[in-house]
C-alpha cells in the first residue's frame, strides 16, 4: 500500500541552461501532481530559476550551494557552462562540482521526509550522498532513448575501432537498420583503451547511473518504443519516460504585457502573412567565422524571413547581415525563451543543432527541423530526426561528412526545400502527427502520465519500506503503456 505521506522530491540540475530547463519543467509537472519540491542550485544560477517559478514561489524551496572557487581554467564567478570561455574547460568544470558534496549533504540533512533525489547525470557524486541518507536517486540525462541505446551498442561492441575512415558507415549491432559513422560520436568513444580525466568522468557518470534507482527520460513511449524497451531490458536502472517535459509548461511567460522585441517582430510577420525560419545552434556550439559567414550569406540568398539567435561573441561576423536584409530578418543576441518562439504561429521551420531539448521543443510545437548537428549526442539526434521519426531534413556538407563545411549555396538549397519544397511538406505533416502523439502521451491517462504516476507510487512504497537494494518495477517501459493502442 502506498504511503499517505506527501511525496517530497529533491531536484538538482547541472549548472547549464540546457540541463536546468528540463528539470524545471519536471518540477512544474510534479507540482501539478501535488509533489513538494526542493531544488538545489548555486547563487549565480538562482535568479534564473526563481524567475521561472515566479508563480509557484510558495510551492517550491530553492537552496543555494556555494560553487567551488579557484578551479583551474574556470574564471572566478562563472557558475554555468553557458559562460565558459571554451567548452574545452567542461571536464574541469563538471568534475569540480564534487567539491559541493559536503554542502549538499549538510543541507540534505535538514530536509525531512525526502522521497527521492533527481539529479543530473553529470552530478554522479550525488548517488553517494543519496545512499548515505537511504534515499533513492534517479539520474536525469538529456538524451533520447535512441541515442542512449545506440551509444550503448556501439561502445559495448567496440564498433568504432573497425572502420578505416571517420565517415565509413557502420551497421549498429542490435539495430541493424541504423548506420552510423565515427564522426557521430565524441572522441572519447573512438579510443580502444581511452584514458584521462574525460574518460574518468564519463565512467563515473555511467557507473552512478547504473547503480541508481532509475533514470528519468525526457521522451515518450510512442516516439521510440524499440529503444525504450531495449534500455529496460539491458540496463540495470529502469528508464522512466515521463515527457516530453516542455508540455509541462501550461502558462504564459511572465510580463506578457512587455513582449520581447523578437516576439513583436514575429507578430508583424503573422500580420503580413509571412512564414519565418527560426535559426539557433544552442549556447555551447563553437562555430568558425568562416562558417558563420556562410550561414549569413545562405540566409540572405534564401529570401526567407528568419529569426537567428547568435551568441554574443559571434555577432561581429553577422552584424552586416541585419543591414542587408532589413525587416526580412532579425538577429537576436540575448537569451530567448525558445519554446515561446517555436510555438509562435509564424514559425514554420527550425535550423537546429539537434540538442535533445531543441528536438523535443520542435515536436511539441509541431515545427519541422533542418538538422545541423555540432557536438555530443547531436549527430545521433539528427539521424533520429531525419531517418527514424522523419520530422526533418538535413543540411548538406560540401564533402558529405557529418562534420563537414556547409556552403551558403548548400544552406540556401535546404532552407528553400524545408520551407517551400515537397520534402518540406512531408516532414511538416509528420511533425504534426508526432506533436499530437506527444500531447496525448502527456494528457491524463496517456503513457507518460501513467508512467509518472507509477514512479511516484513506487517511490512512496520504497521510502516507507526498509531501504536496502531498491526494488525495480516488474516488466519494462511498456508496463505503464500496455494499453496505449487498445
Amino acid at each position: 500500500m502506498a504511503s499517505t505521506r506527501h511525496p517530497h522530491f529533491v531536484l538538482f540540475p547541472f549548472m547549464s541552461k540546457g540541463h536546468t530547463i528540463p528539470l524545471l519543467h519536471l518540477a512544474q509537472l510534479l507540482l501539478s501532481r501535488g509533489v513538494t519540491i526542493t531544488l538545489f542550485t548555486t547563487k549565480a544560477n538562482r535568479p534564473f530559476i526563481a524567475h521561472f517559478f515566479h508563480r509557484h514561489s510558495d510551492s517550491i524551496s530553492i537552496v543555494d550551494l556555494p560553487f567551488p572557487i579557484q578551479v583551474e581554467g574556470i574564471p572566478q564567478g562563472i557558475e554555468s557552462t553557458d559562460k565558459l570561455p571554451s567548452m574545452s574547460f567542461f571536464t574541469q568544470f563538471a568534475t569540480s562540482t564534487k567539491l559541493m558534496q559536503p554542502h549538499f549533504e549538510q543541507a540534505l540533512e535538514k530536509i525531512p521526509h525526502v522521497t527521492c533525489i533527481v539529479s543530473d547525470g553529470f552530478l554522479s557524486w550525488t548517488l553517494e550522498s543519496a545512499n548515505k541518507f537511504g534515499i533513492p536517486r534517479l539520474s536525469y540525462f538529456g538524451m533520447s532513448g535512441y541515442s542512449t541505446a545506440v551509444t550503448q551498442q556501439v561502445a559495448g561492441n567496440r564498433l568504432l575501432s573497425g572502420p578505416e575512415t571517420d565517415d565509413d558507415l557502420i551497421a549498429v549491432t542490435g539495430f541493424p537498420w541504423i548506420k552510423v559513422t565515427r564522426n557521430d560520436f565524441d572522441e572519447v568513444f573512438h579510443q580502444r583503451n581511452p584514458m584521462g580525466p574525460q574518460q574518468d568522468f564519463v565512467m563515473e557518470v555511467i557507473i552512478a547511473m547504473a547503480n541508481s534507482y532509475g533514470q528519468i527520460m525526457n521522451s515518450f513511449y510512442e516516439l521510440e518504443p524499440e529503444f525504450l524497451d531495449y534500455l529496460n531490458r539491458e540496463s540495470k536502472a529502469k528508464a522512466w519516460s515521463v515527457g516530453p517535459l516542455p508540455l509541462a509548461v501550461t502558462e504564459s511567460p511572465p510580463n506578457v504585457d512587455q513582449k520581447p522585441k523578437w516576439i513583436s517582430w514575429l507578430d508583424q510577420k503573422v500580420a503580413q502573412g509571412c512564414s519565418v525560419l527560426y535559426v539557433a545552434f544552442g549556447s555551447q556550439a563553437e562555430i568558425s567565422p568562416k562558417q558563420l559567414k556562410a550561414i549569413s550569406n545562405g540566409l540572405e540568398e534564401s529570401q526567407v524571413n528568419f529569426l537567428w539567435v547568435v551568441r554574443k561573441y559571434e555577432t561581429h561576423v553577422v552584424d552586416e547581415l541585419q543591414e542587408r536584409v532589413g525587416e526580412r530578418g532579425m538577429i537576436v543576441r540575448e537569451w530567448v525563451d525558445q519554446l515561446e518562439i517555436l510555438k509562435h504561429e509564424s514559425v514554420k521551420g527550425f535550423v537546429s543543432h539537434c540538442g535533445w531539448n531543441s528536438v523535443l521543443e520542435s515536436i511539441c510545437s509541431e515545427v519541422p527541423i533542418l538538422a545541423w548537428p555540432m557536438m555530443a549526442d547531436q549527430p545521433l539526434n539528427a539521424r533520429m530526426v531525419v531517418e527514424e521519426i522523419k520530422i526533418g531534413l538535413r543540411v548538406e556538407t560540401c564533402d558529405g561528412s557529418v562534420k563537414g563545411f556547409v556552403t551558403s549555396e548548400g544552406l540556401k538549397k535546404m532552407v528553400k526545400e524545408l520551407m517551400e519544397g515537397e520534402k518540406g511538406k512531408e516532414v511538416r505533416k509528420k511533425a504534426k502527427e508526432i506533436g499530437e502523439a506527444a500531447k496525448e502521451a502527456m494528457a491524463e491517462g496517456g503513457s507518460s502520465w501513467r508512467i509518472l504516476t507509477e514512479l511516484i507510487d513506487d517511490l512512496q512504497v520504497v521510502r516507507n519500506s526498509k531501504i536496502g537494494d531498491f526494488p525495480r518495477s516488474e516488466g519494462d517501459a511498456t508496463s505503464a503503456t500496455s494499453n496505449t493502442e487498445a
